[in-house]
């Protein structure tokens, strides 16, 4: 064996030791191994619902000290009127209930009814609507479907969002909206001709929904129970 094979045996050896000394030790500091079930399972916990989606009831934040009645509604509706004691009712029974959380979720959940209705999307509508509300639309549809029609729509703008009726009715809590908006709307034959509506036209739009929840129940989640509209 010559004196340059000795030596890089040597190397070999010490380079060898080196490595194990560094990499067959635990510092305490080693990143743990990459757990897929661990990671899908804190996403699920931290998935944040899509607003509008379905409509949730957020606790409200704890404060040091009641509001006043005078001041509960504020911005909302005058204290004394037919919607602050329908609001007042809901609260005594559900002290989570904050209709200001409710009206951004109610924002949310129009344009996606609206959209949804339009393109036809049944899984999405089974989601936001009550049964009966549900099977109005899905007729509807089915009719579009039978003359092979389509419908666009496009929302320009939501101008308004306003509470304008809140009332307990035994367990379920209903609370009436009126949106006002600008949108595009146009159906077409399978030609490709418009037969309702237009394509580049905006129109006001005025529609009244109701939403209920039973508030004794553990499902946070409002549901459109009744439409109606002003135009």
């Amino acid at each position: 064996m010559d004196i340059y094979t000795i030596i890089f045996l040597a190397l070999a050896v010490f380079i060898f030791l080196r490595l194990r000394s560094v990499l067959g030790q635990r510092t305490g500091n080693e990143r743990p191994p990459f757990d897929r079930n661990a990671l899908q399972g804190a996403q699920e916990k931290n998935v944040v619902t899509m607003p509008g989606k379905v409509i949730d009831q957020a606790p409200l934040a704890p404060t040091a000290e009641p509001t006043p009645p005078s001041d509960r509604w504020k911005g909302l509706t005058e204290p004394g009127t037919v919607l602050a004691q329908g609001l007042d009712s809901i609260v005594e029974k559900d002290s989570t209930f904050d209709p200001r959380h409710f009206i951004s979720g109610a924002r949310g959940a129009y344009e996606m009814i609206v959209l949804a209705f339009a393109n036809g999307d049944r899984r999405s509508l089974k989601d936001l609507l009550s049964s009966e509300v549900y099977d109005s639309f899905d007729a509807a549809i089915k009719e579009r479907e039978k003359n092979e029609q389509k419908t666009e729509t496009r929302f320009v703008s939501i101008d308004k969002a306003e509470l304008v009726g809140a009332e307990l009715r035994d367990r379920t809590a209903q609370l009436t909206i009126r949106f006002v908006s600008q949108m595009i709307s146009a159906t077409r034959d399978k030609a490709g001709n418009i037969v309702d509506g237009s394509a580049d036209t905006v129109a006001d739009i005025t529609d009244i929904w109701t939403f209920a929840r039973d508030i004794t129940s553990r499902d946070p989640n409002w549901k459109l129970v009744g439409t109606g509209s002003a135009n």
